[in-house]
């Protein structure tokens, strides 16, 4: 009996890239590519409207980091498995995306044939034990990459803690984590170094 195909959406802001990785996967006939988007607000609706199995989402888009970006197309498609897309498997955003609902991370130097491999075992099992860091190896926590981005945001701890539903001393403390992990002595100083990491 033949196995159902698997459904994937392609999501990569370089035309060579994204053209290339279609091109390949239209060479396996149990893998249908329903679509393909260059940036978070494509990403999502084409999520919403086409339900696929998988997403196979680049780390860094034009609008949005994929920490970002992972959440909203959980959101409309709770079904779909993220499965990261980057040239970059140490870059410190990759630990905050994983927490955020990526279920592994595939290398884009992987073969043609890996490729596949990958999709089907995230669309078989809801993961992709590839060789890549786990959510684990994040430089941050998920709560802190929260209080991290809306400080960047320019919230005071208060509105950080009301949109979070902490306390502000809650969030003081998780700020001074944050500025402990990232060697920052001030607010400023967190947010230019968070962006040196790749986590802004």
């Amino acid at each position: 009996m033949r196995a159902p195909t698997v459904r994937v959406l392609v999501v990569d802001d370089h035309p060579v890239v994204r053209d290339g990785v279609v091109n390949q996967l239209g060479r396996h006939s149990d893998i249908a590519v329903t679509g393909h988007a260059a940036d978070a607000v494509e990403a999502v609706a084409a999520c919403a409207r086409d339900h696929p199995d998988v997403v196979l989402l680049d780390l860094r888009l034009p609008d949005a980091l994929a920490a970002d970006v992972v959440p909203r197309l959980r959101a409309v498609s709770p079904a779909s498995r993220v499965l990261l897309f980057t040239a970059f498997p140490e870059h410190s955003a990759v630990g905050p995306s994983l927490a955020a609902g990526a279920v592994g991370l595939l290398v884009k130097d992987a073969s043609g044939a890996a490729l596949g491999d990958a999709i089907r075992e995230v669309a078989r099992t809801g993961t992709y034990r590839g060789a890549g860091p786990d959510a684990g190896d994040a430089p941050v926590t998920p709560r802190e990459y929260d209080v991290l981005r809306l400080v960047a945001a320019g919230h005071t701890n208060g509105e950080i803690g009301a949109a979070l539903h902490l306390s502000p001393n809650t969030v003081k403390t998780y700020l001074h984590n944050v500025m402990r992990k990232l060697d920052a002595r001030n607010r400023a100083q967190v947010i230019t170094n968070a962006r040196a990491h790749g986590l802004l």
